[in-house]
């Protein structure tokens, strides 16, 4: 921009600008009347300035160039998920998420699929070795990029029981990670966290923990060796995060940015590639049942925030999901609302719009650092598996899903349509083609699983019994 413009005017301090806020206060207390802080203690001020940066800005460790769009295929029948894998791509989707919970026939599943531009991820519900090290072997052929998402301690968590136990599942991922040296084959779930209702710092800190309890694993095997030789070198050992994304706008934003820089942090520390690769989600937690439309807006804001957080791939929720089986028409706004931002509304032009904005700057740094401090406190505590085990992860997420849960109680935490501007005519009662709320099966386990719920569960009960 021309300096004529602005040649005769003097810089404003960030102290300036605050004696000006105050003065017009008339009296009012500053940090009273304009600093609010958020459920991870995060003090939010009213205008950020350069001067809160005097070393500037740090670079964001392996921000993509770009994001793709990604589609959700569950694999029941292999002639009909690959059919729809196919037209979603030819729909526009860029990538596909396969999520199966029993063993299937690759070469059925994957018919003329577009390897050379399509990257495809899994979701295993079950561990078998010989299975994934057929299909990993299959796909290098094809040249495919994939990442599998292998993660044992995510089904601990999720479920409190391990795929088989916890020797073999840990004997069965190590081989794998030995024999298949090029593929992207461990992944770390934080969406469950968010899910479950912990807070930001909670997310990076779990995910963090999770993600060390898998470099201290690999740090045991030969691939560990070759890694630290390498120095981290690009193509390395690189761990695959699925993030889900809430409705605090630019809080996540910076939740997805301070990921890399904490993820670049340890990795470092053992000599593994700083990058790491995310998946993003819209959150199930802020989802209704309830003028279910309201969906389509919450998606599309975090949809938004995980594009300009830099998430390497965005898989939309339909807003319809919690409540509907899938469905074609479901799938294809969920996919729209992702074409619109890519081709309409330019969210692919830059590829790292939030560096240098001194809000999600700050945001980013002070999520990051209570996270960390949170993450050595785990450690201390003997690491993520012997703190899920002893049941303190599931206490410390609790504690913050009931706070939640209380400010939506109390009409703090508003859901339009839901506790806020109700439709009383509403009536969804007759639409239910799956249950939408946490079901209680009496399952023997382990540990006690880390469950994820929605906040408006209790509400949409109480109303579906008052339905006519």
């Amino acid at each position: 921009m021309s300096e004529f413009l602005f040649k005769e005017f003097d810089g404003v301090s960030a102290k300036q600008w605050k004696q000006k806020i105050q003065y017009d206060l008339k009296g009012a207390d500053y940090n009273e009347t304009l600093v609010w802080q958020s459920p991870e203690g995060v003090n939010v001020k009213p205008f950020y300035h350069s001067d809160d940066f005097p070393t500037g800005f740090q670079k964001i460790p392996g921000q993509p160039d770009s994001w793709k769009i990604a589609q959700e295929v569950f694999i029941d029948d292999e002639a009909i998920a690959n059919n729809i894998a196919l037209d979603a791509l030819n729909r526009g989707a860029e990538s596909i998420v396969f999520k199966a919970d029993a063993e299937f026939d690759t070469e059925k599943v994957l018919k003329d699929f577009p390897f050379e531009r399509s990257p495809i991820y899994f979701e295993f519900g079950f561990l078998s070795e010989g299975f994934l090290g057929s299909l990993m072997t299959f796909l290098q052929n094809q040249k495919a990029t994939v990442y599998y998402n292998i993660d044992i301690i995510g089904k601990l968590a999720r479920t409190g029981n391990w795929f088989l136990n916890e020797k073999t599942d840990f004997q069965i991922l190590t081989d794998l990670v030995q024999k298949q040296t090029t593929a992207n084959i461990l992944g770390v779930d934080v969406s469950l966290y968010q899910n479950a209702g912990a807070n930001i710092v909670q997310q990076l800190a779990y995910a963090l923990a999770h993600a060390n309890e898998y470099f201290n694993l690999v740090s045991s095997t030969p691939l560990g060796d070759r890694d630290r030789s390498n120095s981290g070198a690009e193509g390395d050992l690189k761990i695959a995060f699925k993030l889900s994304v809430g409705s605090n706008y630019f809080f996540e934003i910076a939740k997805i940015r301070a990921l890399r820089k904490l993820y670049s942090i340890v990795a470092k520390e053992y000599g593994f590639s700083q990058t790491c690769h995310i998946i993003a989600v819209p959150s199930e937690r802020n989802k209704t049942l309830y003028d279910y439309n309201v969906n389509m807006l919450r998606t599309t804001t975090e949809c938004m925030s995980a594009i300009l957080g830099g998430a390497d791939a965005v898989c939309n929720l339909a807003y319809d999901g919690i409540y509907h089986k899938s469905n074609e028409f479901g799938e294809r706004i969920a996919r729209n609302q992702l074409l619109i931002l890519k081709n309409e509304s330019y969210f692919d032009k830059v590829s790292n719009p939030s560096d240098g904005t001194y809000y999600i700057e700050s945001l980013t740094d002070e999520l990051a650092t209570k996270a960390l401090v949170v993450f050595k406190d785990i450690e201390k505590g003997g690491g993520f598996m012997k703190q899920l085990k002893e049941g303190i992860v599931q206490k410390k997420i609790k504690e913050s899903a009931e706070k939640e849960q209380t400010l939506f109680n109390n009409g703090g935490l508003k859901l339009l349509g839901t506790n806020y501007h109700q439709n009383k005519r509403d009536r969804m009662k007759e639409n239910l083609e799956l249950f939408p709320f946490v079901k209680h099966n009496p399952v023997k386990t382990l540990i006690a699983p880390i469950i994820a719920n929605r906040l408006s569960e209790i509400t949409e009960q109480e109303r579906l019994k008052q339905e006519s």
